[in-house]
């Protein structure tokens, strides 16, 4: 399957926006003085634990559309099952492991989500912003 250009393009944003947090989410650690190195390696599983579970998010839905209704209702119920599955298996592994540091773990999950929530604060504003130019 090829993967469409836009799961590409929404995936390289939430990725650039995981990077950008966890970044500051080092700088912070550094300033509080409680930064090693398993807050580095926690910030790296859990950032790319949360790109991957998006991409993959992504090349389902990419499946679904392609489908017709009541078949894109289950690939999207046995996406959502199969990418909470690996998440917990993913978050208990960055957690129980000494080698990570588990709030940098749990901490990198959110930021994805925060990279989204930015986008479509943004494109409400772009869409408000056009509005008020057209009345």
């Amino acid at each position: 399957m090829k993967v469409d250009q836009t799961v590409l393009k929404e995936t390289t944003y939430v990725a650039v926006w995981t990077i950008v947090l966890s970044l500051l989410m080092q700088a912070v650690f550094l300033f509080l003085h409680k930064w090693d190195y398993t807050v580095l390696l926690g910030n790296l599983w859990g950032g790319a634990v949360s790109v991957l579970n998006f991409f993959c998010m992504g090349l389902f839905i990419q499946k679904a559309v392609n489908t017709d209704q009541d078949e894109a209702r289950k690939i999207i119920k046995l996406s959502h099952t199969l990418r909470t599955l690996a998440l917990f298996v993913l978050v208990v592994i960055g957690v129980w492991l000494p080698c990570f540091s588990p709030l940098a773990v749990i901490l990198s999950l959110f930021f994805s989500r925060i990279g989204i929530f930015i986008k479509a604060f943004q494109l409400k504003q772009t869409k408000e912003a056009t509005n008020q130019h057209e009345s």
